[in-house]
């Protein structure tokens, strides 16, 4: 009887060819098999693999995989696979955390972004487990979250009428999602933020696999399901925050990802 390959197969029949597509394709146009004598060169053909499309692509994967990693950690919390972070308030915090200054016209560093959008993600955040009375109830959390969201997103909508012409262009094209002009200093910057969420999301997996169980299963083996899911919460703004900061709210990666993943699984 033959095996079924391996999921990691499976992802990298499809990361790989669309890897090189991003480097390749675009002006000027580099052929595949052009990409490693480029990338260890000099010219204009290094500066723009190696400066402008290495970095967009580096910057997706971590994106993809943090916002995926947030979906997974509140479907898995709140039992319930419509668990995503834009229904829970959490990139629209962020969002709005971004987006404030440049209607209030203030001059804010790149480096300061990523507090902004923790601020924001975390308000939305708090915001829901409090008025779903910290998490007890998981169809509470969503049905409140989504309220949240949705107060969070008009408000977005106020500051874009508030906003003038050129700030309303620069919202706009934020909240669309772009990978746009993003550099390796953008990358880098994800890493302080992935060094404390990548560890907290590891010490949190065990206790997901507890809670999928349901409340009383859970409780009985000592987990406090509160705030279990509170600091499930936590995990997903940290890993949100600094993502909606640089690439802006990209929606339905943390809805699709974790089944996509769950269907691979063997």
């Amino acid at each position: 009887m033959r095996r079924a390959p391996a999921p990691w197969l499976w992802l990298l029949a499809v990361a790989l060819p669309c890897a090189v597509a991003a480097l390749s394709l675009g002006t000027p146009y580099i052929p595949a098999h052009r990409l490693p004598q480029v990338l260890g060169g000099d010219g204009l053909a290094s500066v723009v693999v190696g400066e402008l499309r290495l970095p967009r692509l580096v910057l997706a994967l971590v994106a993809g995989a943090c916002l995926g990693a947030a979906g997974l950690v509140l479907q898995e919390a709140l039992r319930n696979p419509l668990a995503v972070p834009e229904m829970l308030g959490v990139s629209s915090g962020a969002a709005l955390g971004v987006a404030a200054p440049l209607v209030l016209s203030l001059s804010v560093p790149l480096a300061v972004q990523p507090f902004l959008a923790l601020a924001g993600a975390a308000l939305g955040g708090l915001l829901t487990l409090a008025a779903a009375g910290l998490g007890r109830s998981p169809s509470a959390v969503l049905l409140t979250g989504a309220a949240v969201a949705a107060a969070l997103q008009a408000a977005l909508l106020v500051l874009m009428v508030l906003a003038d012409q050129l700030d309303l262009q620069l919202i706009y094209r934020y909240l669309l999602g772009s990978l746009s002009a993003r550099t390796w200093d953008d990358v880098t910057g994800l890493w302080p933020w992935l060094a404390v969420a990548l560890p907290a999301l590891v010490l949190c997996v065990p206790v997901l696999g507890v809670l999928r169980l349901g409340d009383d299963d859970a409780r009985a083996l000592g987990v406090r399901v509160g705030r279990a899911r509170v600091a499930a919460l936590g995990v997903t703004v940290l890993l949100i925050a600094p993502v909606v900061a640089v690439c802006g709210p990209v929606a339905w990666v943390g809805f699709l990802a974790p089944h996509l993943a769950r269907r691979l699984r063997p």
